[in-house]
């Protein structure tokens, strides 16, 4: 093995690393009675009082995703039958878990004495659709969804853009629908748009940490509509789990579960008037004004909630494509202290830099040998 494929070994190691640490970061189970304490989103956004105004009765939300658990304990009576449009039948089991955490974030009805997760739209219901995998299947998804009385469509998933997926997209807006997408977890802009959520149909969600600072993995870019809170955020988990998962997924989650209790407290809005109370009543973070991170601005729950009369925003509720700012570094989504997933990551970093060390040392002696 010469010394260039050494390092190349290395360097996919340490990658493969620091994604295995991820994936265990995010898939921890925690303890059910602790897990409302973890929702910490609930203050800033004050969801309880929000929930005194509306709690989404009567709003179905469609989830594009990997299907949800209906038998979680935090999810008995949320959860419709859904579809499974490949073949034509209700909703298999969710063996990912993603779409059964954005199901409990969104309307998530808790358990026992304030245990487990209570969503943003507790009494709205979740049908899931799926699968989410090809463009022709997703848009045969919305379409499904819409026929089936969805008010709010959750896009929370990253493809291609296609004729299929767009059609359907539009149709979908054409029937009233807000749809609510995610902006992508990539950290930047280099890499091509994702989609649905890059559609100027679709309300665009980016995520912020406790600090109301731009996520490290939270995409930014012309597609940016909105942000809300998408870092440590706690989710129910197939087999009455837990995970807390970070990532503008768990954004646009809340988002949906915003719109699905806006819906339901004002039942004559249209879908374009409901993006405009979430969008003028955000507050304005980071460059005055849209901007490539914040987009319009941040979630305010309450006020987009109870606002009599927002003032038109300064930018389209749904931008086609603003001018570009001046990009600047996005900050870090810690909160102050260092997660666990850190100290992992940075343990499995070292160790791997010391085997290269090692390595590098072999292959100097061998050299002055030879």
């Amino acid at each position: 093995m010469t010394l260039a494929e050494i390092l190349g070994w290395v360097r996919r190691a340490l990658v493969g690393a620091v994604a295995v640490a991820l994936v265990l970061g995010t898939a921890t189970p925690a303890r059910a009675d602790r897990i409302r304490d973890q929702q910490w989103y609930w203050g800033p956004l004050k969801v309880a009082q929000a929930q005194k105004v509306s709690k989404g009765a009567g709003i179905i939300v469609g989830l594009l995703d990997t299907g949800a658990d209906g038998t979680h304990q935090d999810l008995r009576g949320a959860v419709l039958p859904g579809r499974q449009v490949v073949e034509n039948r209700p909703a298999g089991t969710d063996f990912e878990g993603h779409g059964t955490g954005m199901a409990g974030v969104i309307a998530g009805r808790g358990h026992g004495d304030g245990a487990g997760v209570l969503g943003i739209a507790p009494a709205a219901k979740i049908m899931p659709i799926q699968p989410i995998n090809d463009t022709y299947f997703a848009a045969q998804g919305i379409r499904w969804a819409v026929q089936h009385g969805a008010k709010v469509i959750n896009l929370a998933f990253a493809t291609h853009a296609s004729e299929s997926l767009q059609a359907a997209v539009r149709e979908a807006v054409a029937a009233d629908v807000v749809l609510v997408g995610s902006a992508g977890n990539d950290g930047d802009t280099d890499n091509e748009l994702e989609y649905p959520g890059a559609y100027p149909e679709v309300l665009t969600v980016g995520a912020v940490d406790r600090k109301n600072k731009i996520a490290k993995i939270s995409n930014h870019g012309k597609q940016v509509d909105i942000v809300a809170p998408g870092v440590d955020i706690p989710g129910p988990a197939p087999d009455d789990k837990y995970v807390l998962g970070t990532g503008t997924s768990g954004a646009t989650a809340i988002v949906s579960g915003a719109a699905a209790l806006i819906r339901a407290k004002y039942p004559d809005l249209s879908a374009a008037e409901v993006v405009e109370r979430l969008t003028s009543t955000a507050i304005d973070r980071g460059a005055k004004g849209r901007d490539d991170y914040y987009g319009i601005g941040q979630l305010d729950l309450l006020a987009a909630l109870t606002v009599a009369q927002p003032e038109a925003s300064s930018a389209p509720a749904v931008p086609d494509a603003p001018a570009a700012l001046p990009r600047a570094a996005p900050t870090d989504d810690s909160d102050g202290g260092i997660p666990p997933l850190v100290l992992v990551a940075a343990g499995l970093v070292l160790l791997l830099g010391a085997l290269l060390a090692v390595v590098l040392l072999l292959a100097r002696s061998r050299r002055s040998a030879g």
